[in-house]
C-alpha cells in the first residue's frame, strides 16, 4: 500500500515549517538515507532523509510552500512490486466543494500557535482568511488580524475563478497561495507573468494584477518580464524600497534578541588585551601542527581563553531561570556565525577541557555546516555562553545582545597596533579591546570583572592555554 510521506518535526519547538525545496521528483526510486527536501525551521534550513524506501508516486506539497504544519503528508511513495501508476490514481486528491462558511460550534482549522495567540489576543478565528495549507490560520494571519476581537465584514463572495485558456495547453505554473489570492479575486493566471524560478507566478505577482484583465495576445517569443518598479512609502519619507519576506531564521532572531533586550537587564564591561604573546604562541603552534594539517586561528584561541576563564570563575558559568540559577560545571561556548538565513551559533561543547587542535577542527567543520545550512539541532542548541568575533572585520569595539537563557556573551573587536604600557615603558603593542555583557540578575558586576581578568591574563599569558 502507498507510503505516506509526512512532514517531519526537525526540532523540539517545531511546530510548522517551510519546504524550501524538493531534491526529488515523481517517478523517481528512493532508498533509506536520499536527501529527498530541503525544510526551514524555525532555526535553520535542514535536509530531510527519508526512511522508507519505494518509487515517489507524487509530491503533494510544492516546494516553497510555507507554514506546513508538522505531520503534514507532503509526498507519497509506491512500496517495491506494487503499481506506481495505480497508487498516484488514489493517492491523488479528489477535489472538495468549495468550502462553507465554518460552524462557530466548530472553529476554523488552525495551528497550535495561531489558537493560543488569538486565545491570548481575544480575536476570533472565524473572522480570518487562513493562508496556509488548505486554508489552514497559521501564527502569521493571526498577527495581521491585527489584534481586535470586533468580527470583520461579512466577506463578499468570491468571484468565479476565471477559466483557462483554451488555446494553450500549457500547465500554469503558480505557487498555492498565488492560485487562492487569484481564485479569490477573479484574476485569470494566464494573465501573469511570473516572477520566481523557471517563471513561476508567486504572491506578489498577483497581489500587482488586477481582476477581470484580458489574457494577453499570444507572441511568437515570451516578452521578458518587466523590471520591477520599486515602491515608495510617504512612511520612509519617500525613500524607494522593495520588500523582502524574512525567512524563519530571521524572524526566530528578531524575537528574541528583542525579548533579550526587553527583559535581560545588561551590563557591559570592556577591558584591552595585549595580543602580541598570543600571536607568537599561535606561529610557533602552527608550524608543530602543520603536519597534521592543523592551522589555529585566532578565534580558535579566544574559544579556549574564554573556556578557560569561565572553568576560574565558575559563578559566570550560569544562567537565571526565575527563582533558581542553573551552576554549569561544563563550558559549552557558543560561537557567532553568519550564515545566509541568518546568525547562528554552534557549539564547541566542553570547551575548556579540550584541546586547540580539537577545538579548531570541529570549528571549522561546523561553521562549514552552518553556512551550507546543514548544522543538527543538538550542534546549535543550548551552550552555556556565547562569543561574538567581529574582529576580522575591522570592527573595534561592541556591545553584543546576550542570548537567552544563557548569562553572558563576549564580544571580540580587531587587534590593531595602539601605543601601550608594557612593563612601566611605552611602546607600541597589538591590542584587542574585549566587552562583556553580563545578565545583571544572575551575574554581580565584580564577577563580571573578574572573568575579564581572567581571560586578559590567559590572553597575555597563553601558556594557561596549552597546559
Amino acid at each position: 500500500m502507498p507510503i505516506e510521506i509526512k512532514m517531519p518535526a526537525l526540532s523540539p519547538t517545531m511546530e510548522e515549517g517551510t519546504l524550501a525545496k524538493w531534491l526529488v521528483k515523481p517517478g523517481d526510486e528512493i532508498r533509506s538515507g536520499d536527501i529527498m527536501a530541503e525544510i526551514e525551521t524555525d532555526k535553520a534550513t535542514m535536509e530531510f532523509e527519508a526512511v522508507d524506501e519505494g518509487t515517489l508516486v507524487s509530491i503533494a506539497v510544492e516546494e516553497g510552500t510555507e507554514n506546513v504544519s508538522v505531520g503534514t503528508v507532503i509526498a507519497v511513495l509506491a512500496e517495491e512490486g506494487e503499481n506506481a501508476d495505480a497508487d498516484a490514481a488514489a493517492a491523488a486528491p479528489t477535489p472538495a466543494p468549495a468550502p462553507s462558511a465554518p460552524p462557530l460550534n466548530d472553529g476554523p482549522a488552525a495551528t497550535p500557535t495561531a489558537r493560543k495567540l488569538a486565545e491570548a489576543s481575544g480575536i476570533d478565528l472565524n473572522t480570518i482568511t487562513g493562508t496556509g495549507p488548505n486554508g489552514k490560520i497559521t501564527k502569521d494571519d493571526v498577527e495581521a488580524a491585527g489584534g481586535t476581537s470586533a468580527p470583520a465584514p461579512a466577506p463578499s463572495p468570491a468571484p468565479a475563478p476565471a477559466a483557462a485558456p483554451a488555446a494553450s495547453g500549457d500547465r500554469i505554473i503558480a505557487s498555492p497561495l498565488a492560485k487562492r489570492i487569484a481564485e479569490q479575486k477573479g484574476i485569470d493566471l494566464s494573465t501573469i507573468t511570473g516572477s520566481g524560478p523557471n517563471g513561476r507566478i508567486v504572491k506578489a505577482d498577483v497581489g500587482e494584477a488586477k481582476p477581470g484583465a484580458a489574457p494577453a495576445a499570444a507572441a511568437s517569443a515570451p516578452a521578458p518580464a518587466p523590471a520591477p518598479t520599486p515602491s515608495v512609502s510617504p512612511a520612509d519619507g519617500g525613500a524607494p524600497y522593495e520588500e523582502v519576506k524574512l525567512n524563519n531564521v530571521r524572524k526566530v532572531i528578531a524575537r528574541r534578541l528583542t525579548e533579550a533586550k526587553q527583559n535581560i537587564p545588561h551590563i557591559y564591561l570592556t577591558v584591552d588585551v595585549r595580543l602580541d604573546p598570543l600571536l607568537k604562541l599561535r606561529s610557533q603552534l602552527n608550524a608543530s601542527l602543520e603536519a597534521d594539517g592543523v592551522k589555529l586561528s585566532v578565534n580558535d584561541l579566544i574559544i579556549k581563553a574564554l573556556a578557560r576563564a569561565l572553568q576560574r570563575e565558575p559563578q559566570c558559568n550560569v544562567s537565571f531561570q526565575g527563582d533558581v540559577m542553573h551552576q554549569y560545571s561544563r563550558q559549552d561556548i557558543s560561537v557567532a556565525v553568519a550564515a545566509p538565513s541568518g546568525l547562528i551559533t554552534p557549539i564547541i561543547t566542553d570547551a575548556g577541557n579540550k584541546g586547540l587542535a580539537q577545538i579548531s577542527t570541529e570549528m571549522k567543520e561546523l561553521a562549514g555546516k552552518a553556512r551550507d545550512g546543514k548544522l543538527q539541532p543538538h550542534e546549535y542548541q543550548g551552550g552555556t555562553a556565547s562569543l561574538s568575533n567581529l574582529g576580522m572585520f575591522g570592527t573595534k569595539q561592541f556591545d553584543a545582545v546576550i542570548n537567552p537563557p544563557q548569562a553572558m556573551i563576549l564580544a571580540a573587536g580587531a587587534g590593531e597596533q595602539r601605543p601601550f604600557v608594557v612593563d612601566g615603558a611605552l611602546q607600541v603593542a597589538t591590542v584587542m579591546s574585549v566587552t562583556g555583557s553580563f545578565d545583571h540578575r544572575a551575574i554581580d558586576g565584580v564577577d563580571g570583572a573578574k572573568l575579564l581578568d581572567q581571560f586578559r591574563s590567559l590572553i597575555e599569558n597563553p601558556m594557561g592555554l596549552v597546559v
